[in-house]
Protein backbone atom coordinates (compact mmCIF):
# COMPACT_ATOMS: atom_id res chain seq x y z
CA UNK A 1 0.00 0.00 0.00
CA UNK A 2 1.17 3.32 -1.33
CA UNK A 3 0.91 5.46 2.11
CA UNK A 4 0.44 9.41 1.61
CA UNK A 5 0.53 12.45 3.31
CA UNK A 6 -3.61 12.34 4.63
CA UNK A 7 -2.66 8.67 5.59
CA UNK A 8 0.17 10.32 8.10
CA UNK A 9 -1.87 12.95 9.50
CA UNK A 10 -4.91 10.30 10.39
CA UNK A 11 -2.35 7.85 11.62
CA UNK A 12 -0.71 10.20 13.98
CA UNK A 13 -3.71 12.38 14.61
CA UNK A 14 -2.45 15.03 13.82
CA UNK A 15 -3.36 17.78 11.03
CA UNK A 16 -1.91 17.56 7.24
CA UNK A 17 -0.49 21.43 7.48
CA UNK A 18 1.79 19.43 11.14
CA UNK A 19 2.74 16.23 8.80
CA UNK A 20 4.01 18.89 6.21
CA UNK A 21 6.29 21.30 8.38
CA UNK A 22 7.65 18.15 10.12
CA UNK A 23 8.59 16.74 6.67
CA UNK A 24 9.91 19.74 5.85
CA UNK A 25 11.93 20.54 9.16
CA UNK A 26 9.40 23.97 9.44
CA UNK A 27 8.57 25.26 12.71
CA UNK A 28 5.24 25.40 14.01
CA UNK A 29 5.14 21.71 15.29
CA UNK A 30 6.27 20.72 19.08
CA UNK A 31 8.82 18.23 19.22
CA UNK A 32 6.27 15.32 21.00
CA UNK A 33 4.16 15.89 17.74
CA UNK A 34 7.44 15.35 15.37
CA UNK A 35 8.27 12.91 17.44
CA UNK A 36 4.54 10.87 16.59
CA UNK A 37 4.45 12.04 13.13
CA UNK A 38 8.33 10.35 12.04
CA UNK A 39 7.05 7.31 14.39
CA UNK A 40 4.43 6.77 11.56
CA UNK A 41 6.53 7.64 8.86
CA UNK A 42 8.96 4.71 9.71
CA UNK A 43 7.03 2.65 10.69
CA UNK A 44 4.89 2.58 7.27
CA UNK A 45 8.03 3.33 5.19
CA UNK A 46 6.88 6.56 3.72
CA UNK A 47 8.55 7.98 0.87
CA UNK A 48 7.46 12.08 -0.31
CA UNK A 49 6.43 11.72 -3.82
CA UNK A 50 9.08 13.49 -5.98
CA UNK A 51 7.65 14.59 -9.17
CA UNK A 52 10.20 14.52 -12.64
CA UNK A 53 12.21 17.58 -12.55
CA UNK A 54 14.03 16.61 -16.01
CA UNK A 55 12.56 19.76 -17.89
CA UNK A 56 12.77 23.16 -18.84
CA UNK A 57 10.62 24.39 -16.56
CA UNK A 58 11.82 26.98 -14.12
CA UNK A 59 11.14 26.09 -10.60
CA UNK A 60 10.46 28.64 -7.36
CA UNK A 61 13.20 27.92 -4.38
CA UNK A 62 11.24 29.70 -1.81
CA UNK A 63 7.34 31.00 -1.86
CA UNK A 64 6.23 33.38 0.92
CA UNK A 65 2.66 32.21 2.18
CA UNK A 66 1.27 35.65 3.75
CA UNK A 67 -1.87 35.31 6.21
CA UNK A 68 -3.14 38.45 7.59
CA UNK A 69 -5.23 37.70 10.54
CA UNK A 70 -8.33 39.49 11.42
CA UNK A 71 -11.27 38.98 13.60
CA UNK A 72 -12.82 37.09 10.74
CA UNK A 73 -12.12 33.25 9.91
CA UNK A 74 -8.52 33.62 9.62
CA UNK A 75 -8.10 34.55 13.54
CA UNK A 76 -5.82 32.97 15.94
CA UNK A 77 -6.38 29.39 15.00
CA UNK A 78 -7.25 29.45 11.60
CA UNK A 79 -4.88 26.31 10.69
CA UNK A 80 -7.23 24.26 12.69
CA UNK A 81 -10.22 24.45 10.21
CA UNK A 82 -10.32 22.11 7.39
CA UNK A 83 -10.15 24.81 4.22
CA UNK A 84 -7.27 26.10 5.61
CA UNK A 85 -5.69 23.29 6.76
CA UNK A 86 -5.64 21.39 3.21
CA UNK A 87 -4.40 24.76 1.24
CA UNK A 88 -1.36 25.03 3.57
CA UNK A 89 -0.36 21.17 3.24
CA UNK A 90 -1.16 21.39 -0.40
CA UNK A 91 0.54 23.95 -1.23
CA UNK A 92 3.85 22.77 1.10
CA UNK A 93 3.55 19.49 -0.49
CA UNK A 94 3.58 20.65 -4.46
CA UNK A 95 6.40 22.71 -3.47
CA UNK A 96 8.71 20.29 -1.67
CA UNK A 97 7.70 17.89 -4.53
CA UNK A 98 10.00 20.67 -6.79
CA UNK A 99 12.49 21.20 -4.23
CA UNK A 100 11.12 24.12 -2.90
CA UNK A 101 9.62 25.21 0.38
CA UNK A 102 7.12 27.20 1.55
CA UNK A 103 7.48 30.14 4.10
CA UNK A 104 4.84 31.08 5.86
CA UNK A 105 4.63 34.91 7.06
CA UNK A 106 1.60 35.37 9.90
CA UNK A 107 0.77 39.44 10.39
CA UNK A 108 -2.14 41.55 11.33
CA UNK A 109 -3.71 44.41 9.80
CA UNK A 110 -1.92 47.03 11.89
CA UNK A 111 1.49 45.23 10.91
CA UNK A 112 0.77 45.11 7.59
CA UNK A 113 2.43 47.85 5.68
CA UNK A 114 5.64 46.85 7.65
CA UNK A 115 5.53 43.05 6.92
CA UNK A 116 5.31 44.12 3.40
CA UNK A 117 8.55 45.66 3.31
CA UNK A 118 10.07 43.25 4.66
CA UNK A 119 8.76 40.69 2.21
CA UNK A 120 9.54 43.08 -1.00
CA UNK A 121 13.54 42.99 0.35
CA UNK A 122 13.62 39.56 -1.55
CA UNK A 123 11.91 39.77 -4.45
CA UNK A 124 12.81 36.71 -5.93
CA UNK A 125 10.56 34.98 -4.11
CA UNK A 126 6.91 34.73 -5.16
CA UNK A 127 4.18 35.51 -2.33
CA UNK A 128 0.33 33.48 -2.37
CA UNK A 129 -1.50 35.53 -0.20
CA UNK A 130 -4.76 33.67 2.03
CA UNK A 131 -6.82 36.78 1.04
CA UNK A 132 -9.85 35.35 2.58
CA UNK A 133 -10.79 38.13 5.18
CA UNK A 134 -9.02 40.64 3.50
CA UNK A 135 -10.96 43.92 2.23
CA UNK A 136 -10.58 45.31 -1.04
CA UNK A 137 -7.86 48.35 -0.10
CA UNK A 138 -5.55 45.66 1.85
CA UNK A 139 -5.11 43.73 -1.49
CA UNK A 140 -4.50 46.94 -3.50
CA UNK A 141 -1.76 47.85 -0.65
CA UNK A 142 -0.06 44.09 -0.95
CA UNK A 143 -0.54 44.65 -4.82
CA UNK A 144 1.10 47.94 -5.20
CA UNK A 145 4.32 46.79 -3.09
CA UNK A 146 5.02 43.51 -3.64
CA UNK A 147 5.58 42.14 -7.68
CA UNK A 148 4.74 38.46 -7.67
CA UNK A 149 1.64 38.02 -5.89
CA UNK A 150 -0.74 35.24 -6.11
CA UNK A 151 -4.54 35.95 -4.44
CA UNK A 152 -6.12 32.85 -2.53
CA UNK A 153 -9.72 32.42 -1.58
CA UNK A 154 -10.71 35.81 -2.57
CA UNK A 155 -11.68 38.00 -5.10
CA UNK A 156 -12.23 41.54 -6.43
CA UNK A 157 -13.70 42.85 -9.68
CA UNK A 158 -12.33 45.80 -9.28
CA UNK A 159 -8.19 45.18 -9.12
CA UNK A 160 -6.19 44.07 -11.33
CA UNK A 161 -4.31 41.35 -9.99
CA UNK A 162 -3.89 37.55 -10.13
CA UNK A 163 -6.70 35.44 -8.12
CA UNK A 164 -7.42 32.05 -7.50
CA UNK A 165 -10.65 30.77 -5.69
CA UNK A 166 -13.72 28.61 -5.86
CA UNK A 167 -16.59 29.57 -7.76
CA UNK A 168 -18.91 29.87 -4.52
CA UNK A 169 -21.38 31.69 -6.77
CA UNK A 170 -21.98 28.66 -8.94
CA UNK A 171 -21.81 26.50 -5.48
CA UNK A 172 -24.72 28.03 -4.43
CA UNK A 173 -26.61 27.73 -7.23
CA UNK A 174 -25.96 23.98 -7.21
CA UNK A 175 -27.19 23.55 -3.99
CA UNK A 176 -30.24 25.93 -4.79
CA UNK A 177 -31.46 23.93 -7.71
CA UNK A 178 -30.48 20.85 -6.11
CA UNK A 179 -33.12 21.59 -3.52
CA UNK A 180 -35.50 23.15 -6.11
CA UNK A 181 -35.58 19.86 -7.85
CA UNK A 182 -36.12 17.80 -4.86
CA UNK A 183 -39.30 18.86 -4.61
CA UNK A 184 -38.92 21.62 -1.53
CA UNK A 185 -40.44 24.98 -1.11
CA UNK A 186 -40.38 26.07 2.30
CA UNK A 187 -36.36 26.95 2.47
CA UNK A 188 -34.45 28.30 5.52
CA UNK A 189 -31.34 30.03 4.88
CA UNK A 190 -28.28 29.63 8.06
CA UNK A 191 -25.90 32.33 6.97
CA UNK A 192 -22.06 32.79 8.68
CA UNK A 193 -22.44 35.78 11.03
CA UNK A 194 -18.75 37.03 9.76
CA UNK A 195 -19.61 38.88 6.71
CA UNK A 196 -17.05 37.81 3.85
CA UNK A 197 -17.13 37.94 0.66
CA UNK A 198 -16.91 34.05 -0.03
CA UNK A 199 -20.07 33.81 1.83
CA UNK A 200 -21.59 36.97 -0.31
CA UNK A 201 -21.27 35.14 -3.36
CA UNK A 202 -22.61 32.01 -1.76
CA UNK A 203 -25.74 34.08 -0.61
CA UNK A 204 -26.11 35.86 -3.70
CA UNK A 205 -26.26 32.29 -6.06
CA UNK A 206 -28.74 30.72 -3.90
CA UNK A 207 -31.03 33.08 -4.23
CA UNK A 208 -30.35 33.32 -7.92
CA UNK A 209 -31.41 30.02 -7.83
CA UNK A 210 -34.31 30.36 -5.77
CA UNK A 211 -35.69 33.35 -8.16
CA UNK A 212 -35.18 31.25 -10.88
CA UNK A 213 -38.47 28.86 -9.27
CA UNK A 214 -39.89 31.94 -8.12
CA UNK A 215 -39.30 31.08 -4.53
CA UNK A 216 -38.37 33.73 -1.98
CA UNK A 217 -36.83 32.68 1.66
CA UNK A 218 -39.01 34.03 4.20
CA UNK A 219 -37.74 36.32 7.15
CA UNK A 220 -38.18 34.06 9.83
CA UNK A 221 -36.30 31.32 7.94
CA UNK A 222 -33.29 33.45 7.90
CA UNK A 223 -30.93 32.94 10.45
CA UNK A 224 -27.42 33.34 11.29
CA UNK A 225 -24.37 32.21 13.85
CA UNK A 226 -20.67 31.72 14.12
CA UNK A 227 -19.45 29.52 10.98
CA UNK A 228 -16.33 28.15 12.97
CA UNK A 229 -17.96 26.28 15.48
CA UNK A 230 -18.78 22.53 15.77
CA UNK A 231 -20.88 22.61 19.06
CA UNK A 232 -24.37 22.48 19.02
CA UNK A 233 -23.97 24.85 21.74
CA UNK A 234 -25.21 28.56 20.98
CA UNK A 235 -26.92 27.82 17.62
CA UNK A 236 -30.77 28.29 18.97
CA UNK A 237 -32.42 25.43 17.67
CA UNK A 238 -35.86 26.38 19.76
CA UNK A 239 -35.82 29.56 18.38
CA UNK A 240 -35.95 28.00 15.02
CA UNK A 241 -38.86 25.30 15.99
CA UNK A 242 -40.84 28.35 17.48
CA UNK A 243 -40.48 30.28 14.47
CA UNK A 244 -41.98 27.03 12.51
CA UNK A 245 -39.35 24.68 10.64
CA UNK A 246 -38.80 24.84 6.84
CA UNK A 247 -38.69 21.55 4.66
CA UNK A 248 -35.28 22.13 4.20
CA UNK A 249 -32.46 24.99 4.97
CA UNK A 250 -29.24 25.31 3.34
CA UNK A 251 -25.82 26.47 5.13
CA UNK A 252 -22.92 28.55 3.91
CA UNK A 253 -20.44 25.94 5.49
CA UNK A 254 -20.89 22.80 6.62
CA UNK A 255 -19.65 23.79 10.41
CA UNK A 256 -22.82 25.54 10.55
CA UNK A 257 -24.97 22.57 8.66
CA UNK A 258 -23.19 19.68 10.73
CA UNK A 259 -24.31 21.90 13.87
CA UNK A 260 -27.56 22.29 12.79
CA UNK A 261 -27.63 18.53 12.21
CA UNK A 262 -26.36 18.09 16.10
CA UNK A 263 -29.20 20.80 17.70
CA UNK A 264 -31.69 19.19 15.94
CA UNK A 265 -31.48 15.70 17.08
CA UNK A 266 -30.93 16.56 20.50
CA UNK A 267 -34.70 18.02 19.95
CA UNK A 268 -35.86 14.53 18.30
CA UNK A 269 -36.11 16.04 14.85
CA UNK A 270 -35.65 13.31 12.07
CA UNK A 271 -33.40 14.57 9.08
CA UNK A 272 -33.63 14.92 6.76
CA UNK A 273 -37.53 13.64 7.43
CA UNK A 274 -38.83 16.53 9.59
CA UNK A 275 -35.84 18.75 8.43
CA UNK A 276 -33.48 18.35 5.45
CA UNK A 277 -30.06 20.28 5.69
CA UNK A 278 -27.27 21.06 3.15
CA UNK A 279 -24.10 22.22 3.16
CA UNK A 280 -20.63 23.79 1.27
CA UNK A 281 -17.08 23.11 1.68
CA UNK A 282 -16.88 19.08 2.00
CA UNK A 283 -14.69 18.98 5.06
CA UNK A 284 -14.11 15.63 6.25
CA UNK A 285 -16.67 15.47 9.51
CA UNK A 286 -19.13 15.42 7.08
CA UNK A 287 -18.95 12.68 5.96
CA UNK A 288 -18.44 11.17 9.98
CA UNK A 289 -21.52 12.68 10.87
CA UNK A 290 -25.20 10.92 10.68
CA UNK A 291 -26.84 11.06 8.50
CA UNK A 292 -23.51 12.32 5.92
CA UNK A 293 -23.77 15.81 4.87
CA UNK A 294 -25.25 16.51 1.49
CA UNK A 295 -22.83 19.43 0.57
CA UNK A 296 -20.52 21.35 -1.63
CA UNK A 297 -17.29 19.91 -2.70
CA UNK A 298 -14.38 22.47 -3.32
CA UNK A 299 -11.41 21.12 -5.06
CA UNK A 300 -8.68 22.74 -2.62
CA UNK A 301 -5.61 20.58 -4.05
CA UNK A 302 -6.56 22.25 -8.16
CA UNK A 303 -6.86 25.45 -6.23
CA UNK A 304 -3.16 25.27 -4.84
CA UNK A 305 -2.07 23.71 -8.37
CA UNK A 306 -3.70 26.74 -10.20
CA UNK A 307 -1.77 29.38 -7.56
CA UNK A 308 1.37 27.53 -8.33
CA UNK A 309 0.66 27.85 -12.24
CA UNK A 310 -0.05 31.44 -11.82
CA UNK A 311 2.87 32.36 -9.87
CA UNK A 312 5.43 30.85 -11.84
CA UNK A 313 3.65 32.77 -14.57
CA UNK A 314 4.10 36.11 -13.12
CA UNK A 315 7.24 35.34 -12.11
CA UNK A 316 8.92 33.88 -15.06
CA UNK A 317 6.82 35.30 -18.15
CA UNK A 318 7.54 38.85 -19.23
CA UNK A 319 3.87 39.14 -21.17
CA UNK A 320 2.35 37.82 -18.14
CA UNK A 321 -1.30 39.32 -17.77
CA UNK A 322 -3.05 39.17 -14.47
CA UNK A 323 -5.53 35.85 -14.12
CA UNK A 324 -8.51 36.16 -12.13
CA UNK A 325 -9.45 31.99 -11.93
CA UNK A 326 -12.86 30.42 -10.41
CA UNK A 327 -12.09 26.95 -9.81
CA UNK A 328 -15.54 25.07 -10.44
CA UNK A 329 -17.25 23.15 -7.42
CA UNK A 330 -19.40 19.89 -7.07
CA UNK A 331 -22.11 18.51 -5.51
CA UNK A 332 -21.99 15.99 -3.53
CA UNK A 333 -24.75 14.16 -2.72
CA UNK A 334 -25.89 12.18 0.76
CA UNK A 335 -28.21 11.71 2.82
CA UNK A 336 -29.16 14.69 5.11
CA UNK A 337 -31.43 15.55 2.15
Amino acid sequence: MTVKMDDIARLANVSKSAVSLALNGKDGVSQETRDKIFEVVNKYGYKPLRKNTKNTEKTITSINFLVIKASGLVSGNYRSLPFFDSLISSLSEKVSENGGSLKIITTDSESLSQTLDEIKKDQSNGTIVLGTDLNAAQAELINQKLNSVIFVDTYFDELTADFVTMDNYQGALLAGKYIINKGYKDIGYFASDKIISNFTERRRGFRDALKSAHIKIKNNHFYSVSPTELNPKGLDIEDIINKGLPQVIFCEDDYIAIRLIKAAQQKSIKVPKQLAVIGFDDIYESSLISPELTTIHVPVDQMAEQALFQLRRSLFTSNWFPQKTLVSTQLIKRDSI
